[in-house]
């Protein structure tokens, strides 16, 4: 399988808004987001006008499109990232490297990801393979304080990531995985309608240890990837990522979530989809009937979880692929 190009415009990037003025983050990110369609979407409960500086070709939505388009986000704050070398790690161009080269999900390569420069296939990897697969989902990683939970951050408080691994790796098939929707690109013609908001947790706050919405659309997509023979990396691009919130109140929230992943993680580890289901979208609504009827009755929260990825295929398939959106988000 050859390299895929793409233009750029061809590509969006989604930015979630939670502060009113953005001067500083786009100018920090000036070199990575000119030339590309920018998305921002403003926080509901932020009141402020935004404040964005010129040069950048952007739409905004508001609540009022979002209520608009679904009736009637989660905090972080990134930073540009540098590499082992001092240089801006370009988020936008690895993640797009990420998808236009093969991924090799049914067969480990220990050298990394062999489409990488300096990199290759490792003795013993048959030829048969090494054409790969079309990548679908790009996960990045974190740098300073990574993804961790309220617990493991409530217990190590000073704990912060500063090892920068320059590797990407296929994630291998039938390997789960949390995804982190902070800094991901995925191919939204191939599993956009599978990365949906569906496990929305009673007590969920606006903190990134307060939600659980980002990894269990990254289960749903990892399983309709292992299913449809595509493939998801991980690994770069890194992002710089400060501390904020408060890890033991988090925790109060998040205890909730912490529990549901012992019930989440074998369901979608031992899902396996019909042969009928041939569209992400024909996947995601057999999921959601084996979510309602294997989890239902473990805990609410699962059957409307069920409900909503049902309602979210229908609205992906009403809005969702009108007009001529890029493929890459």
């Amino acid at each position: 399988m050859s390299q895929v190009s793409i233009k750029n415009d061809e590509v969006d990037i989604v930015i979630a808004a939670i502060h009113s003025d953005l001067t500083s983050f786009m100018d920090e990110w000036k070199s990575v987001f000119s030339g590309f369609h920018l998305i921002i979407v403003k926080d509901p409960d932020l009141k402020e006008e935004l404040k964005i500086p010129g040069g950048f070709n952007v739409d905004i939505y508001t609540k009022s499109d979002i209520d608009r388009v679904v009736g009637s986000s989660s905090t972080a704050i990134l930073f540009s990232a540098r590499d082992n070398k001092g240089s801006i790690i370009d988020v936008v161009a690895q993640h797009i490297t990420n998808l236009t080269t093969p991924a090799t999900p049914f067969f480990f390569n220990t050298l990394y990801d062999p489409y990488c420069r300096g990199a290759d296939f490792v003795r013993g990897y048959p030829f048969s393979l090494r054409s790969g697969v079309a990548s679908a989902l790009s996960c990045g990683l974190w740098l300073n304080l990574a993804d961790y939970d309220a617990p493991t951050q409530a217990l190590k408080p000073e704990q912060r990531n500063s090892r920068y691994v320059d590797a990407v790796l296929t994630v291998p098939v039938r390997a789960m995985m949390p995804v982190s929707g902070i800094n991901i690109g995925f191919d939204r013609e191939v599993v956009g309608p599978a990365l949906l908001p569906a496990l929305r947790l009673a007590r969920e706050g606006k903190l990134r240890w307060e939600t659980v919405e980002d990894i269990w659309g990254g289960m749903c997509v990892k399983v309709v990837c292992d299913h449809l023979g595509l493939g998801v990396k991980s690994g770069l691009p890194y992002v710089w990522r400060k501390e904020r919130g408060d890890a033991i109140e988090s925790l109060k929230k998040e205890w909730e979530g912490v529990k549901l992943m012992e019930e989440v993680v074998p369901f979608f580890q031992s899902m396996r989809l019909s042969q009928t289901a041939v569209t992400v979208g024909d996947c995601v609504v057999e999921m959601a009937a084996a979510v309602k009827e294997q989890l239902g009755a473990v805990d609410p929260v699962f059957a409307r979880a069920a409900e909503a990825m049902v309602e979210w295929v229908k609205l992906w398939k009403e809005v969702g692929t009108a007009g001529s959106s890029p493929p890459i988000a």
